[in-house]
Order: structure tokens, then sequence, then C-alpha cells
């Protein structure tokens, strides 16, 4: 079956949750519509033997691609992310709630009520993303075999610069993370580990990566390795350019201190890896992530918790000495 016509089913059964998605038949169309107004150029006058898929191409700023096609196609792909952090976001905090929060939560959300609907919201959620992520990525794979360019790809990196490529999603690891701790405390529910058979937690000469495969034989591989400390991320936070780091190596790449946290960085600061401004504004601390890193390597994690701990200290104790000293005008 043709991803497309497998896209629309898979699309179809989610219209009653009211999910937005990828437009590929109406995006297709607009497709078709550039290259008949080059043939009919070409038939106007144009040198002979220039086809189609020859030396005409579609022209700089073509009114029917950057008008229609990458306007109708960035519109849709901020629709869908958005849907899938809001949702995945609440689904997480519900799943993390506790005492009368999560009391509250619970009969403030009628799909929360049942166990079972949790677990299968949070596969629907992953699910969604990723097929919308090949949807995307075939229909910008489209656009540059039409054309003979590299608009799509270029196309593709300006949304990753907007933070709208739900791949580099926080939300996506916390739920992959998610998945792994509900099948751990599941273990004997076979309905549960029938769920996550395509996520796991891999260690590769102590290199951890985060993995999960669905549809087209596409597989997500998320690293977890700080690239500032160069060791397993400890308290992770993610940056809205989708890139993990340990919460401190985080505050100190920022120029921030633990007390005033990553809030007090500059709005323009940049990424540390990928070099991407503005994106500590929408860090997302990993929960789930921290919850299963802490189960799987326990002696690397005391260690690293004593040591942090150690510093935390230091860092408050001199915050609370300065601020006393400009309280004193010393």
């Amino acid at each position: 079956m043709k991803f497309c016509k497998r896209y629309e089913e898979y699309m179809q059964g989610r219209r009653e949750k009211e999910l937005p998605g990828v437009g590929l038949k109406k995006l297709k169309k607009i497709l078709k519509r550039c290259p008949r107004d080059l043939q009919f150029q070409n038939q106007n006058g144009e040198e002979e033997g220039e086809g189609l898929h020859g030396g005409n191409r579609c022209p700089d700023h073509c009114p029917v691609c950057y008008g229609t096609f990458f306007s109708s196609l960035l519109e849709e792909m901020s629709a869908v992310v958005g849907c899938f952090n809001e949702r995945a976001q609440k689904l997480l905090e519900f799943h993390l709630a506790s005492g009368f929060r999560k009391y509250f939560m619970w009969f403030g959300s009628k799909s929360h009520r049942n166990h079972g609907a949790l677990i299968q919201e949070g596969k629907d959620l992953v699910t969604y993303a990723i097929i919308n992520s090949i949807a995307m990525r075939k229909i910008l794979k489209k656009y540059d075999k039409i054309h003979y360019s590299k608009q799509g790809q270029a196309f593709r990196s300006q949304a990753q610069r907007m933070h709208i490529e739900i791949l580099q999603s926080p939300w996506l690891c916390e739920l992959m993370a998610f998945y792994i701790n509900l099948r751990e405390s599941k273990a004997n529910n076979r309905a549960v580990m029938g769920l996550f058979e395509d996520c796991s937690l891999t260690f590769d000469d102590d290199k951890p990566t985060l993995s999960c495969g669905l549809f087209d034989s596409m597989k997500v591989d998320i690293d977890l390795t700080c690239s500032i400390c160069l060791d397993t991320v400890f308290d992770p936070v993610s940056l809205s350019c989708g890139h993990i780091f340990c919460y401190m190596c985080c505050c100190s790449a920022g120029s921030a201190t633990i007390v005033d946290g990553l809030k007090s960085v500059d709005p323009k600061a940049k990424c540390p890896l990928c070099r991407l401004a503005g994106v500590y504004a929408g860090a997302v601390h990993l929960d789930e992530l921290n919850i299963l890193l802490s189960r799987s390597c326990p002696d690397y994690w005391e260690e690293r918790l004593q040591a942090e701990r150690v510093e935390r200290v230091r860092q408050t104790k001199e915050h609370w000495q300065s601020q006393c000293r400009a309280f004193m005008g010393i």
C-alpha cells in the first residue's frame, strides 16, 4: 500500500480526536500546477530540447510553490507540532502528578479515568508524531524530485530553526521514556508489553541511546550523551532545538547559576551544540527520562547525585553571600 493512502486512512481514524495533519493530496495537487505552468512556458517560445525536467526549472519565488505550497505546509506543520506538544504535555503531567493534583486531574479528564486509556493515548501520540514526520519528509522529497532542487531540504532546515520539526520535540523523547517506564512497572502485563516492543534504551560502549521504530522502517534514535560533559545526561533538560544536556551543564553554558535556573538565561543565548539562538525559553525538564536513566544506571546516578549535591550547596551558599553583601552595601 502506498504511503499516501496509508496516511489518509490513518488520519481518517483520528478525525474524532480532531487531530490536525498534513494534506498530502492537496499538496500534491499544488505541485502538479507548477510543472503545468512550466510546460505552458516551454510551448510558447522557449528553446526546444528543454523538457519539463531538463533546463526548465521552477523560477525563484514561484507564486505556486512559494505562495501556496510552502505556506500551506508550514501552517500544517505548525498545527501538528502544536497539537502534539500540548497533548503530550498534558498526558505526562497527569502521569507524574501526585496527591490532590492527580485526583483533581483524574476527574477533570474523562480520557484519563482508565489506566489502559492512558497507555494507549501515549502510544497513539508517538505514532502520530512519527507518521506525520514521514509525511512531511515524503512531500518535501517529492518537491525536490519534481523541481530538481534542494529547496525541500532547505525548508526542513528552516522548520528546525523555527522549532516546528516534530522529531525534535522534547515531548517525543519524554513519551518514549514514559513507554519504557510503564513497561518496567507493568512487566507482568502482556497487553502493556505489546505496546512497547519498538521502544528501547541501549548502552553501546557506555553511550546511551533511546530508540523507537515505527512505520516505513523509520527509526528514531536519540543520543543521551551530554555534549558538554561528554557523559550520560544527568537531571536532563531539552532545549527547544531538541538537544539534551545535563541541567547543571546547561545552566553553566547559559551563564546561569543553579539558584537562578534556566529562566534567567539571556533569551538570545545559543544552543551549545547547534548554535541556534533563542532555544532556552522553551527548555523542558525531562522527568520521565530522568526516572528511566536513574533506574537503568543506579551506580552512576548515585555518584552524580552526590557530586552535584555538593556543587548545588556551594553555588547556593555563594548566591546568598552575594545577596547579603549587596544588601549590606559591602
